[in-house]
């Protein structure tokens, strides 16, 4: 195996860095102070999009530098899962970098998922605008009253009646639910089939947000921000009726596209995760020789040397286990990378967490603090441990594969 970044990596991430350095990092601030002061806390219906993002995410358009994600030289740009992840990794040393270039989630599992398996109706109404920018998706999946660590606990509903399928249910944490340019929800509900086993009871429908029936009721914030004007939030649907042909790939089909869909995204979510952990380093470093305490530099006392030293190896490793899950995927599919995949989503996020925690110690009160981006990364890490399956489920999942090499059956 070889992780030397290819020649369209490299020319990719050359012009990626130049765009960050000379337009992105600068606006930050701005961003800031637009969100600030058109979004209402917790009221996404006055949420509004930043005039910023908009220039930026046309220059990035203008500039080639959009849908790097997605593995179609038509649509994309042609890359392997391999080489998009150092592309991955320097978009997660900024909050907005990821939606500048179109590489945000949760409309890069969307894309792909209508890239993979939607029909051609289904990607002319949906993914031709979602690709150009024009909207926003977002996914549904999480329940608010079952431990959605076992998806086929799900109660959420997708029956078919005739040329019609009705919905039913209440998800939540489902991101992206308040952008004011959100028009369509991917719907992941139960539609029982007697005779078919457990993973071919579930559905993935798509639904325009204005179809009579879909409420929004709340945005959830974490550690007290609301991420506008992104939002996670909770979203009822009482008897939700669509098309039947705006089911994706066919009824029963949901875990296999669930699949497909979280394997990419597993390992774009665990590469800007080594990218935030990097700028976390960055900052530590530079505010502990900045500032000093009993006559040294903060670097300079209690083991904080160590700690530097601690996380540039964590770092590296984790990178080097997403590297190998990446090219793992790439050869064999995301089926037969099931340990790999597992592995660096439990490990990545940890590493962001702590990292980042070491650099809050060393920031003191400006760590906790909206000032830098360290409360941020935090909470993106601590977040990481629990969306797209909680570390006990990768764990039980790396464990029971090991077992099953041994000849052991699952317990």
């Amino acid at each position: 195996m070889d992780f030397e970044p290819s020649a369209r990596t490299k020319d990719y991430l050359e012009r990626l860095k130049r765009f960050m350095r000379e337009y992105i990092d600068p606006a930050e601030a701005r961003y800031r102070e637009e969100v600030q002061a058109t979004c209402q806390a917790g009221d996404w219906k006055t949420w509004k999009v930043p005039a910023v993002m908009e220039e930026l995410k046309a220059r990035a358009k203008a500039e080639g530098l959009w849908n790097l994600f997605l593995p179609d030289e038509k649509l994309g740009a042609g890359l392997s899962v391999l080489e998009y992840a150092p592309l991955a990794e320097e978009m997660g040393r900024s909050f907005i970098a990821p939606e500048v270039f179109n590489c945000s989630a949760p409309d890069t599992g969307n894309m792909e998922v209508l890239w993979k398996y939607g029909s051609e109706e289904q990607k002319a109404r949906w993914l031709t605008p979602l690709l150009a920018g024009e909207l926003r998706s977002v996914f549904c999946m999480t329940e608010p009253d079952v431990a959605s660590s076992d998806a086929t606990n799900m109660q959420a509903t997708a029956i078919v009646e005739g040329d019609e399928i009705v919905l039913n249910g209440s998800k939540w944490w489902s991101s992206g639910l308040g952008h004011p340019k959100a028009k369509v929800i991917i719907f992941m509900a139960r539609t029982p089939e007697e005779g078919g086993d457990r993973h071919h009871q579930h559905s993935m429908v798509l639904v325009p947000m204005d179809t009579p029936g879909v409420s929004i009721r709340r945005m959830l914030p974490v550690y007290g921000e609301y991420d506008a004007p992104h939002g996670h939030g909770e979203v009822h649907f009482q008897d939700v009726r669509v098309p039947a042909s705006n089911i994706i790939a066919g009824p029963g089909r949901g875990f296999e596209i669930a699949q497909g869909r979280l394997g990419p995204g597993r390992i774009h979510h665990c590469m800007r995760c080594i990218g935030a952990a990097e700028r976390a380093l960055e900052l530590m470093i530079d505010r502990g020789m900045r500032r000093t305490a009993f006559g040294k530099p903060l670097l300079n006392l209690g083991g904080n040397r160590e700690r530097v030293a601690e996380a540039r190896v964590a770092i590296d490793q984790a990178r080097l286990l997403t590297f190998y899950a990446a090219w793992k995927m790439d050869q064999v599919g995301a089926l037969g990378a099931m340990t790999e995949i597992s592995a660096i989503k439990v490990v990545a996020p940890s590493v962001l967490q702590q990292v980042v925690d070491n650099a809050i110690q060393i920031h003191g009160g400006a760590g906790v603090s909206q000032d830098t981006a360290l409360a941020g990364f935090f909470a993106q890490a601590r977040t990481l441990r629990i969306a797209d399956g909680p570390d006990e489920v990768h764990k039980g999942l790396i464990a029971r594969l090991e077992l099953a090499k041994r000849g052991h059956s699952r317990g």
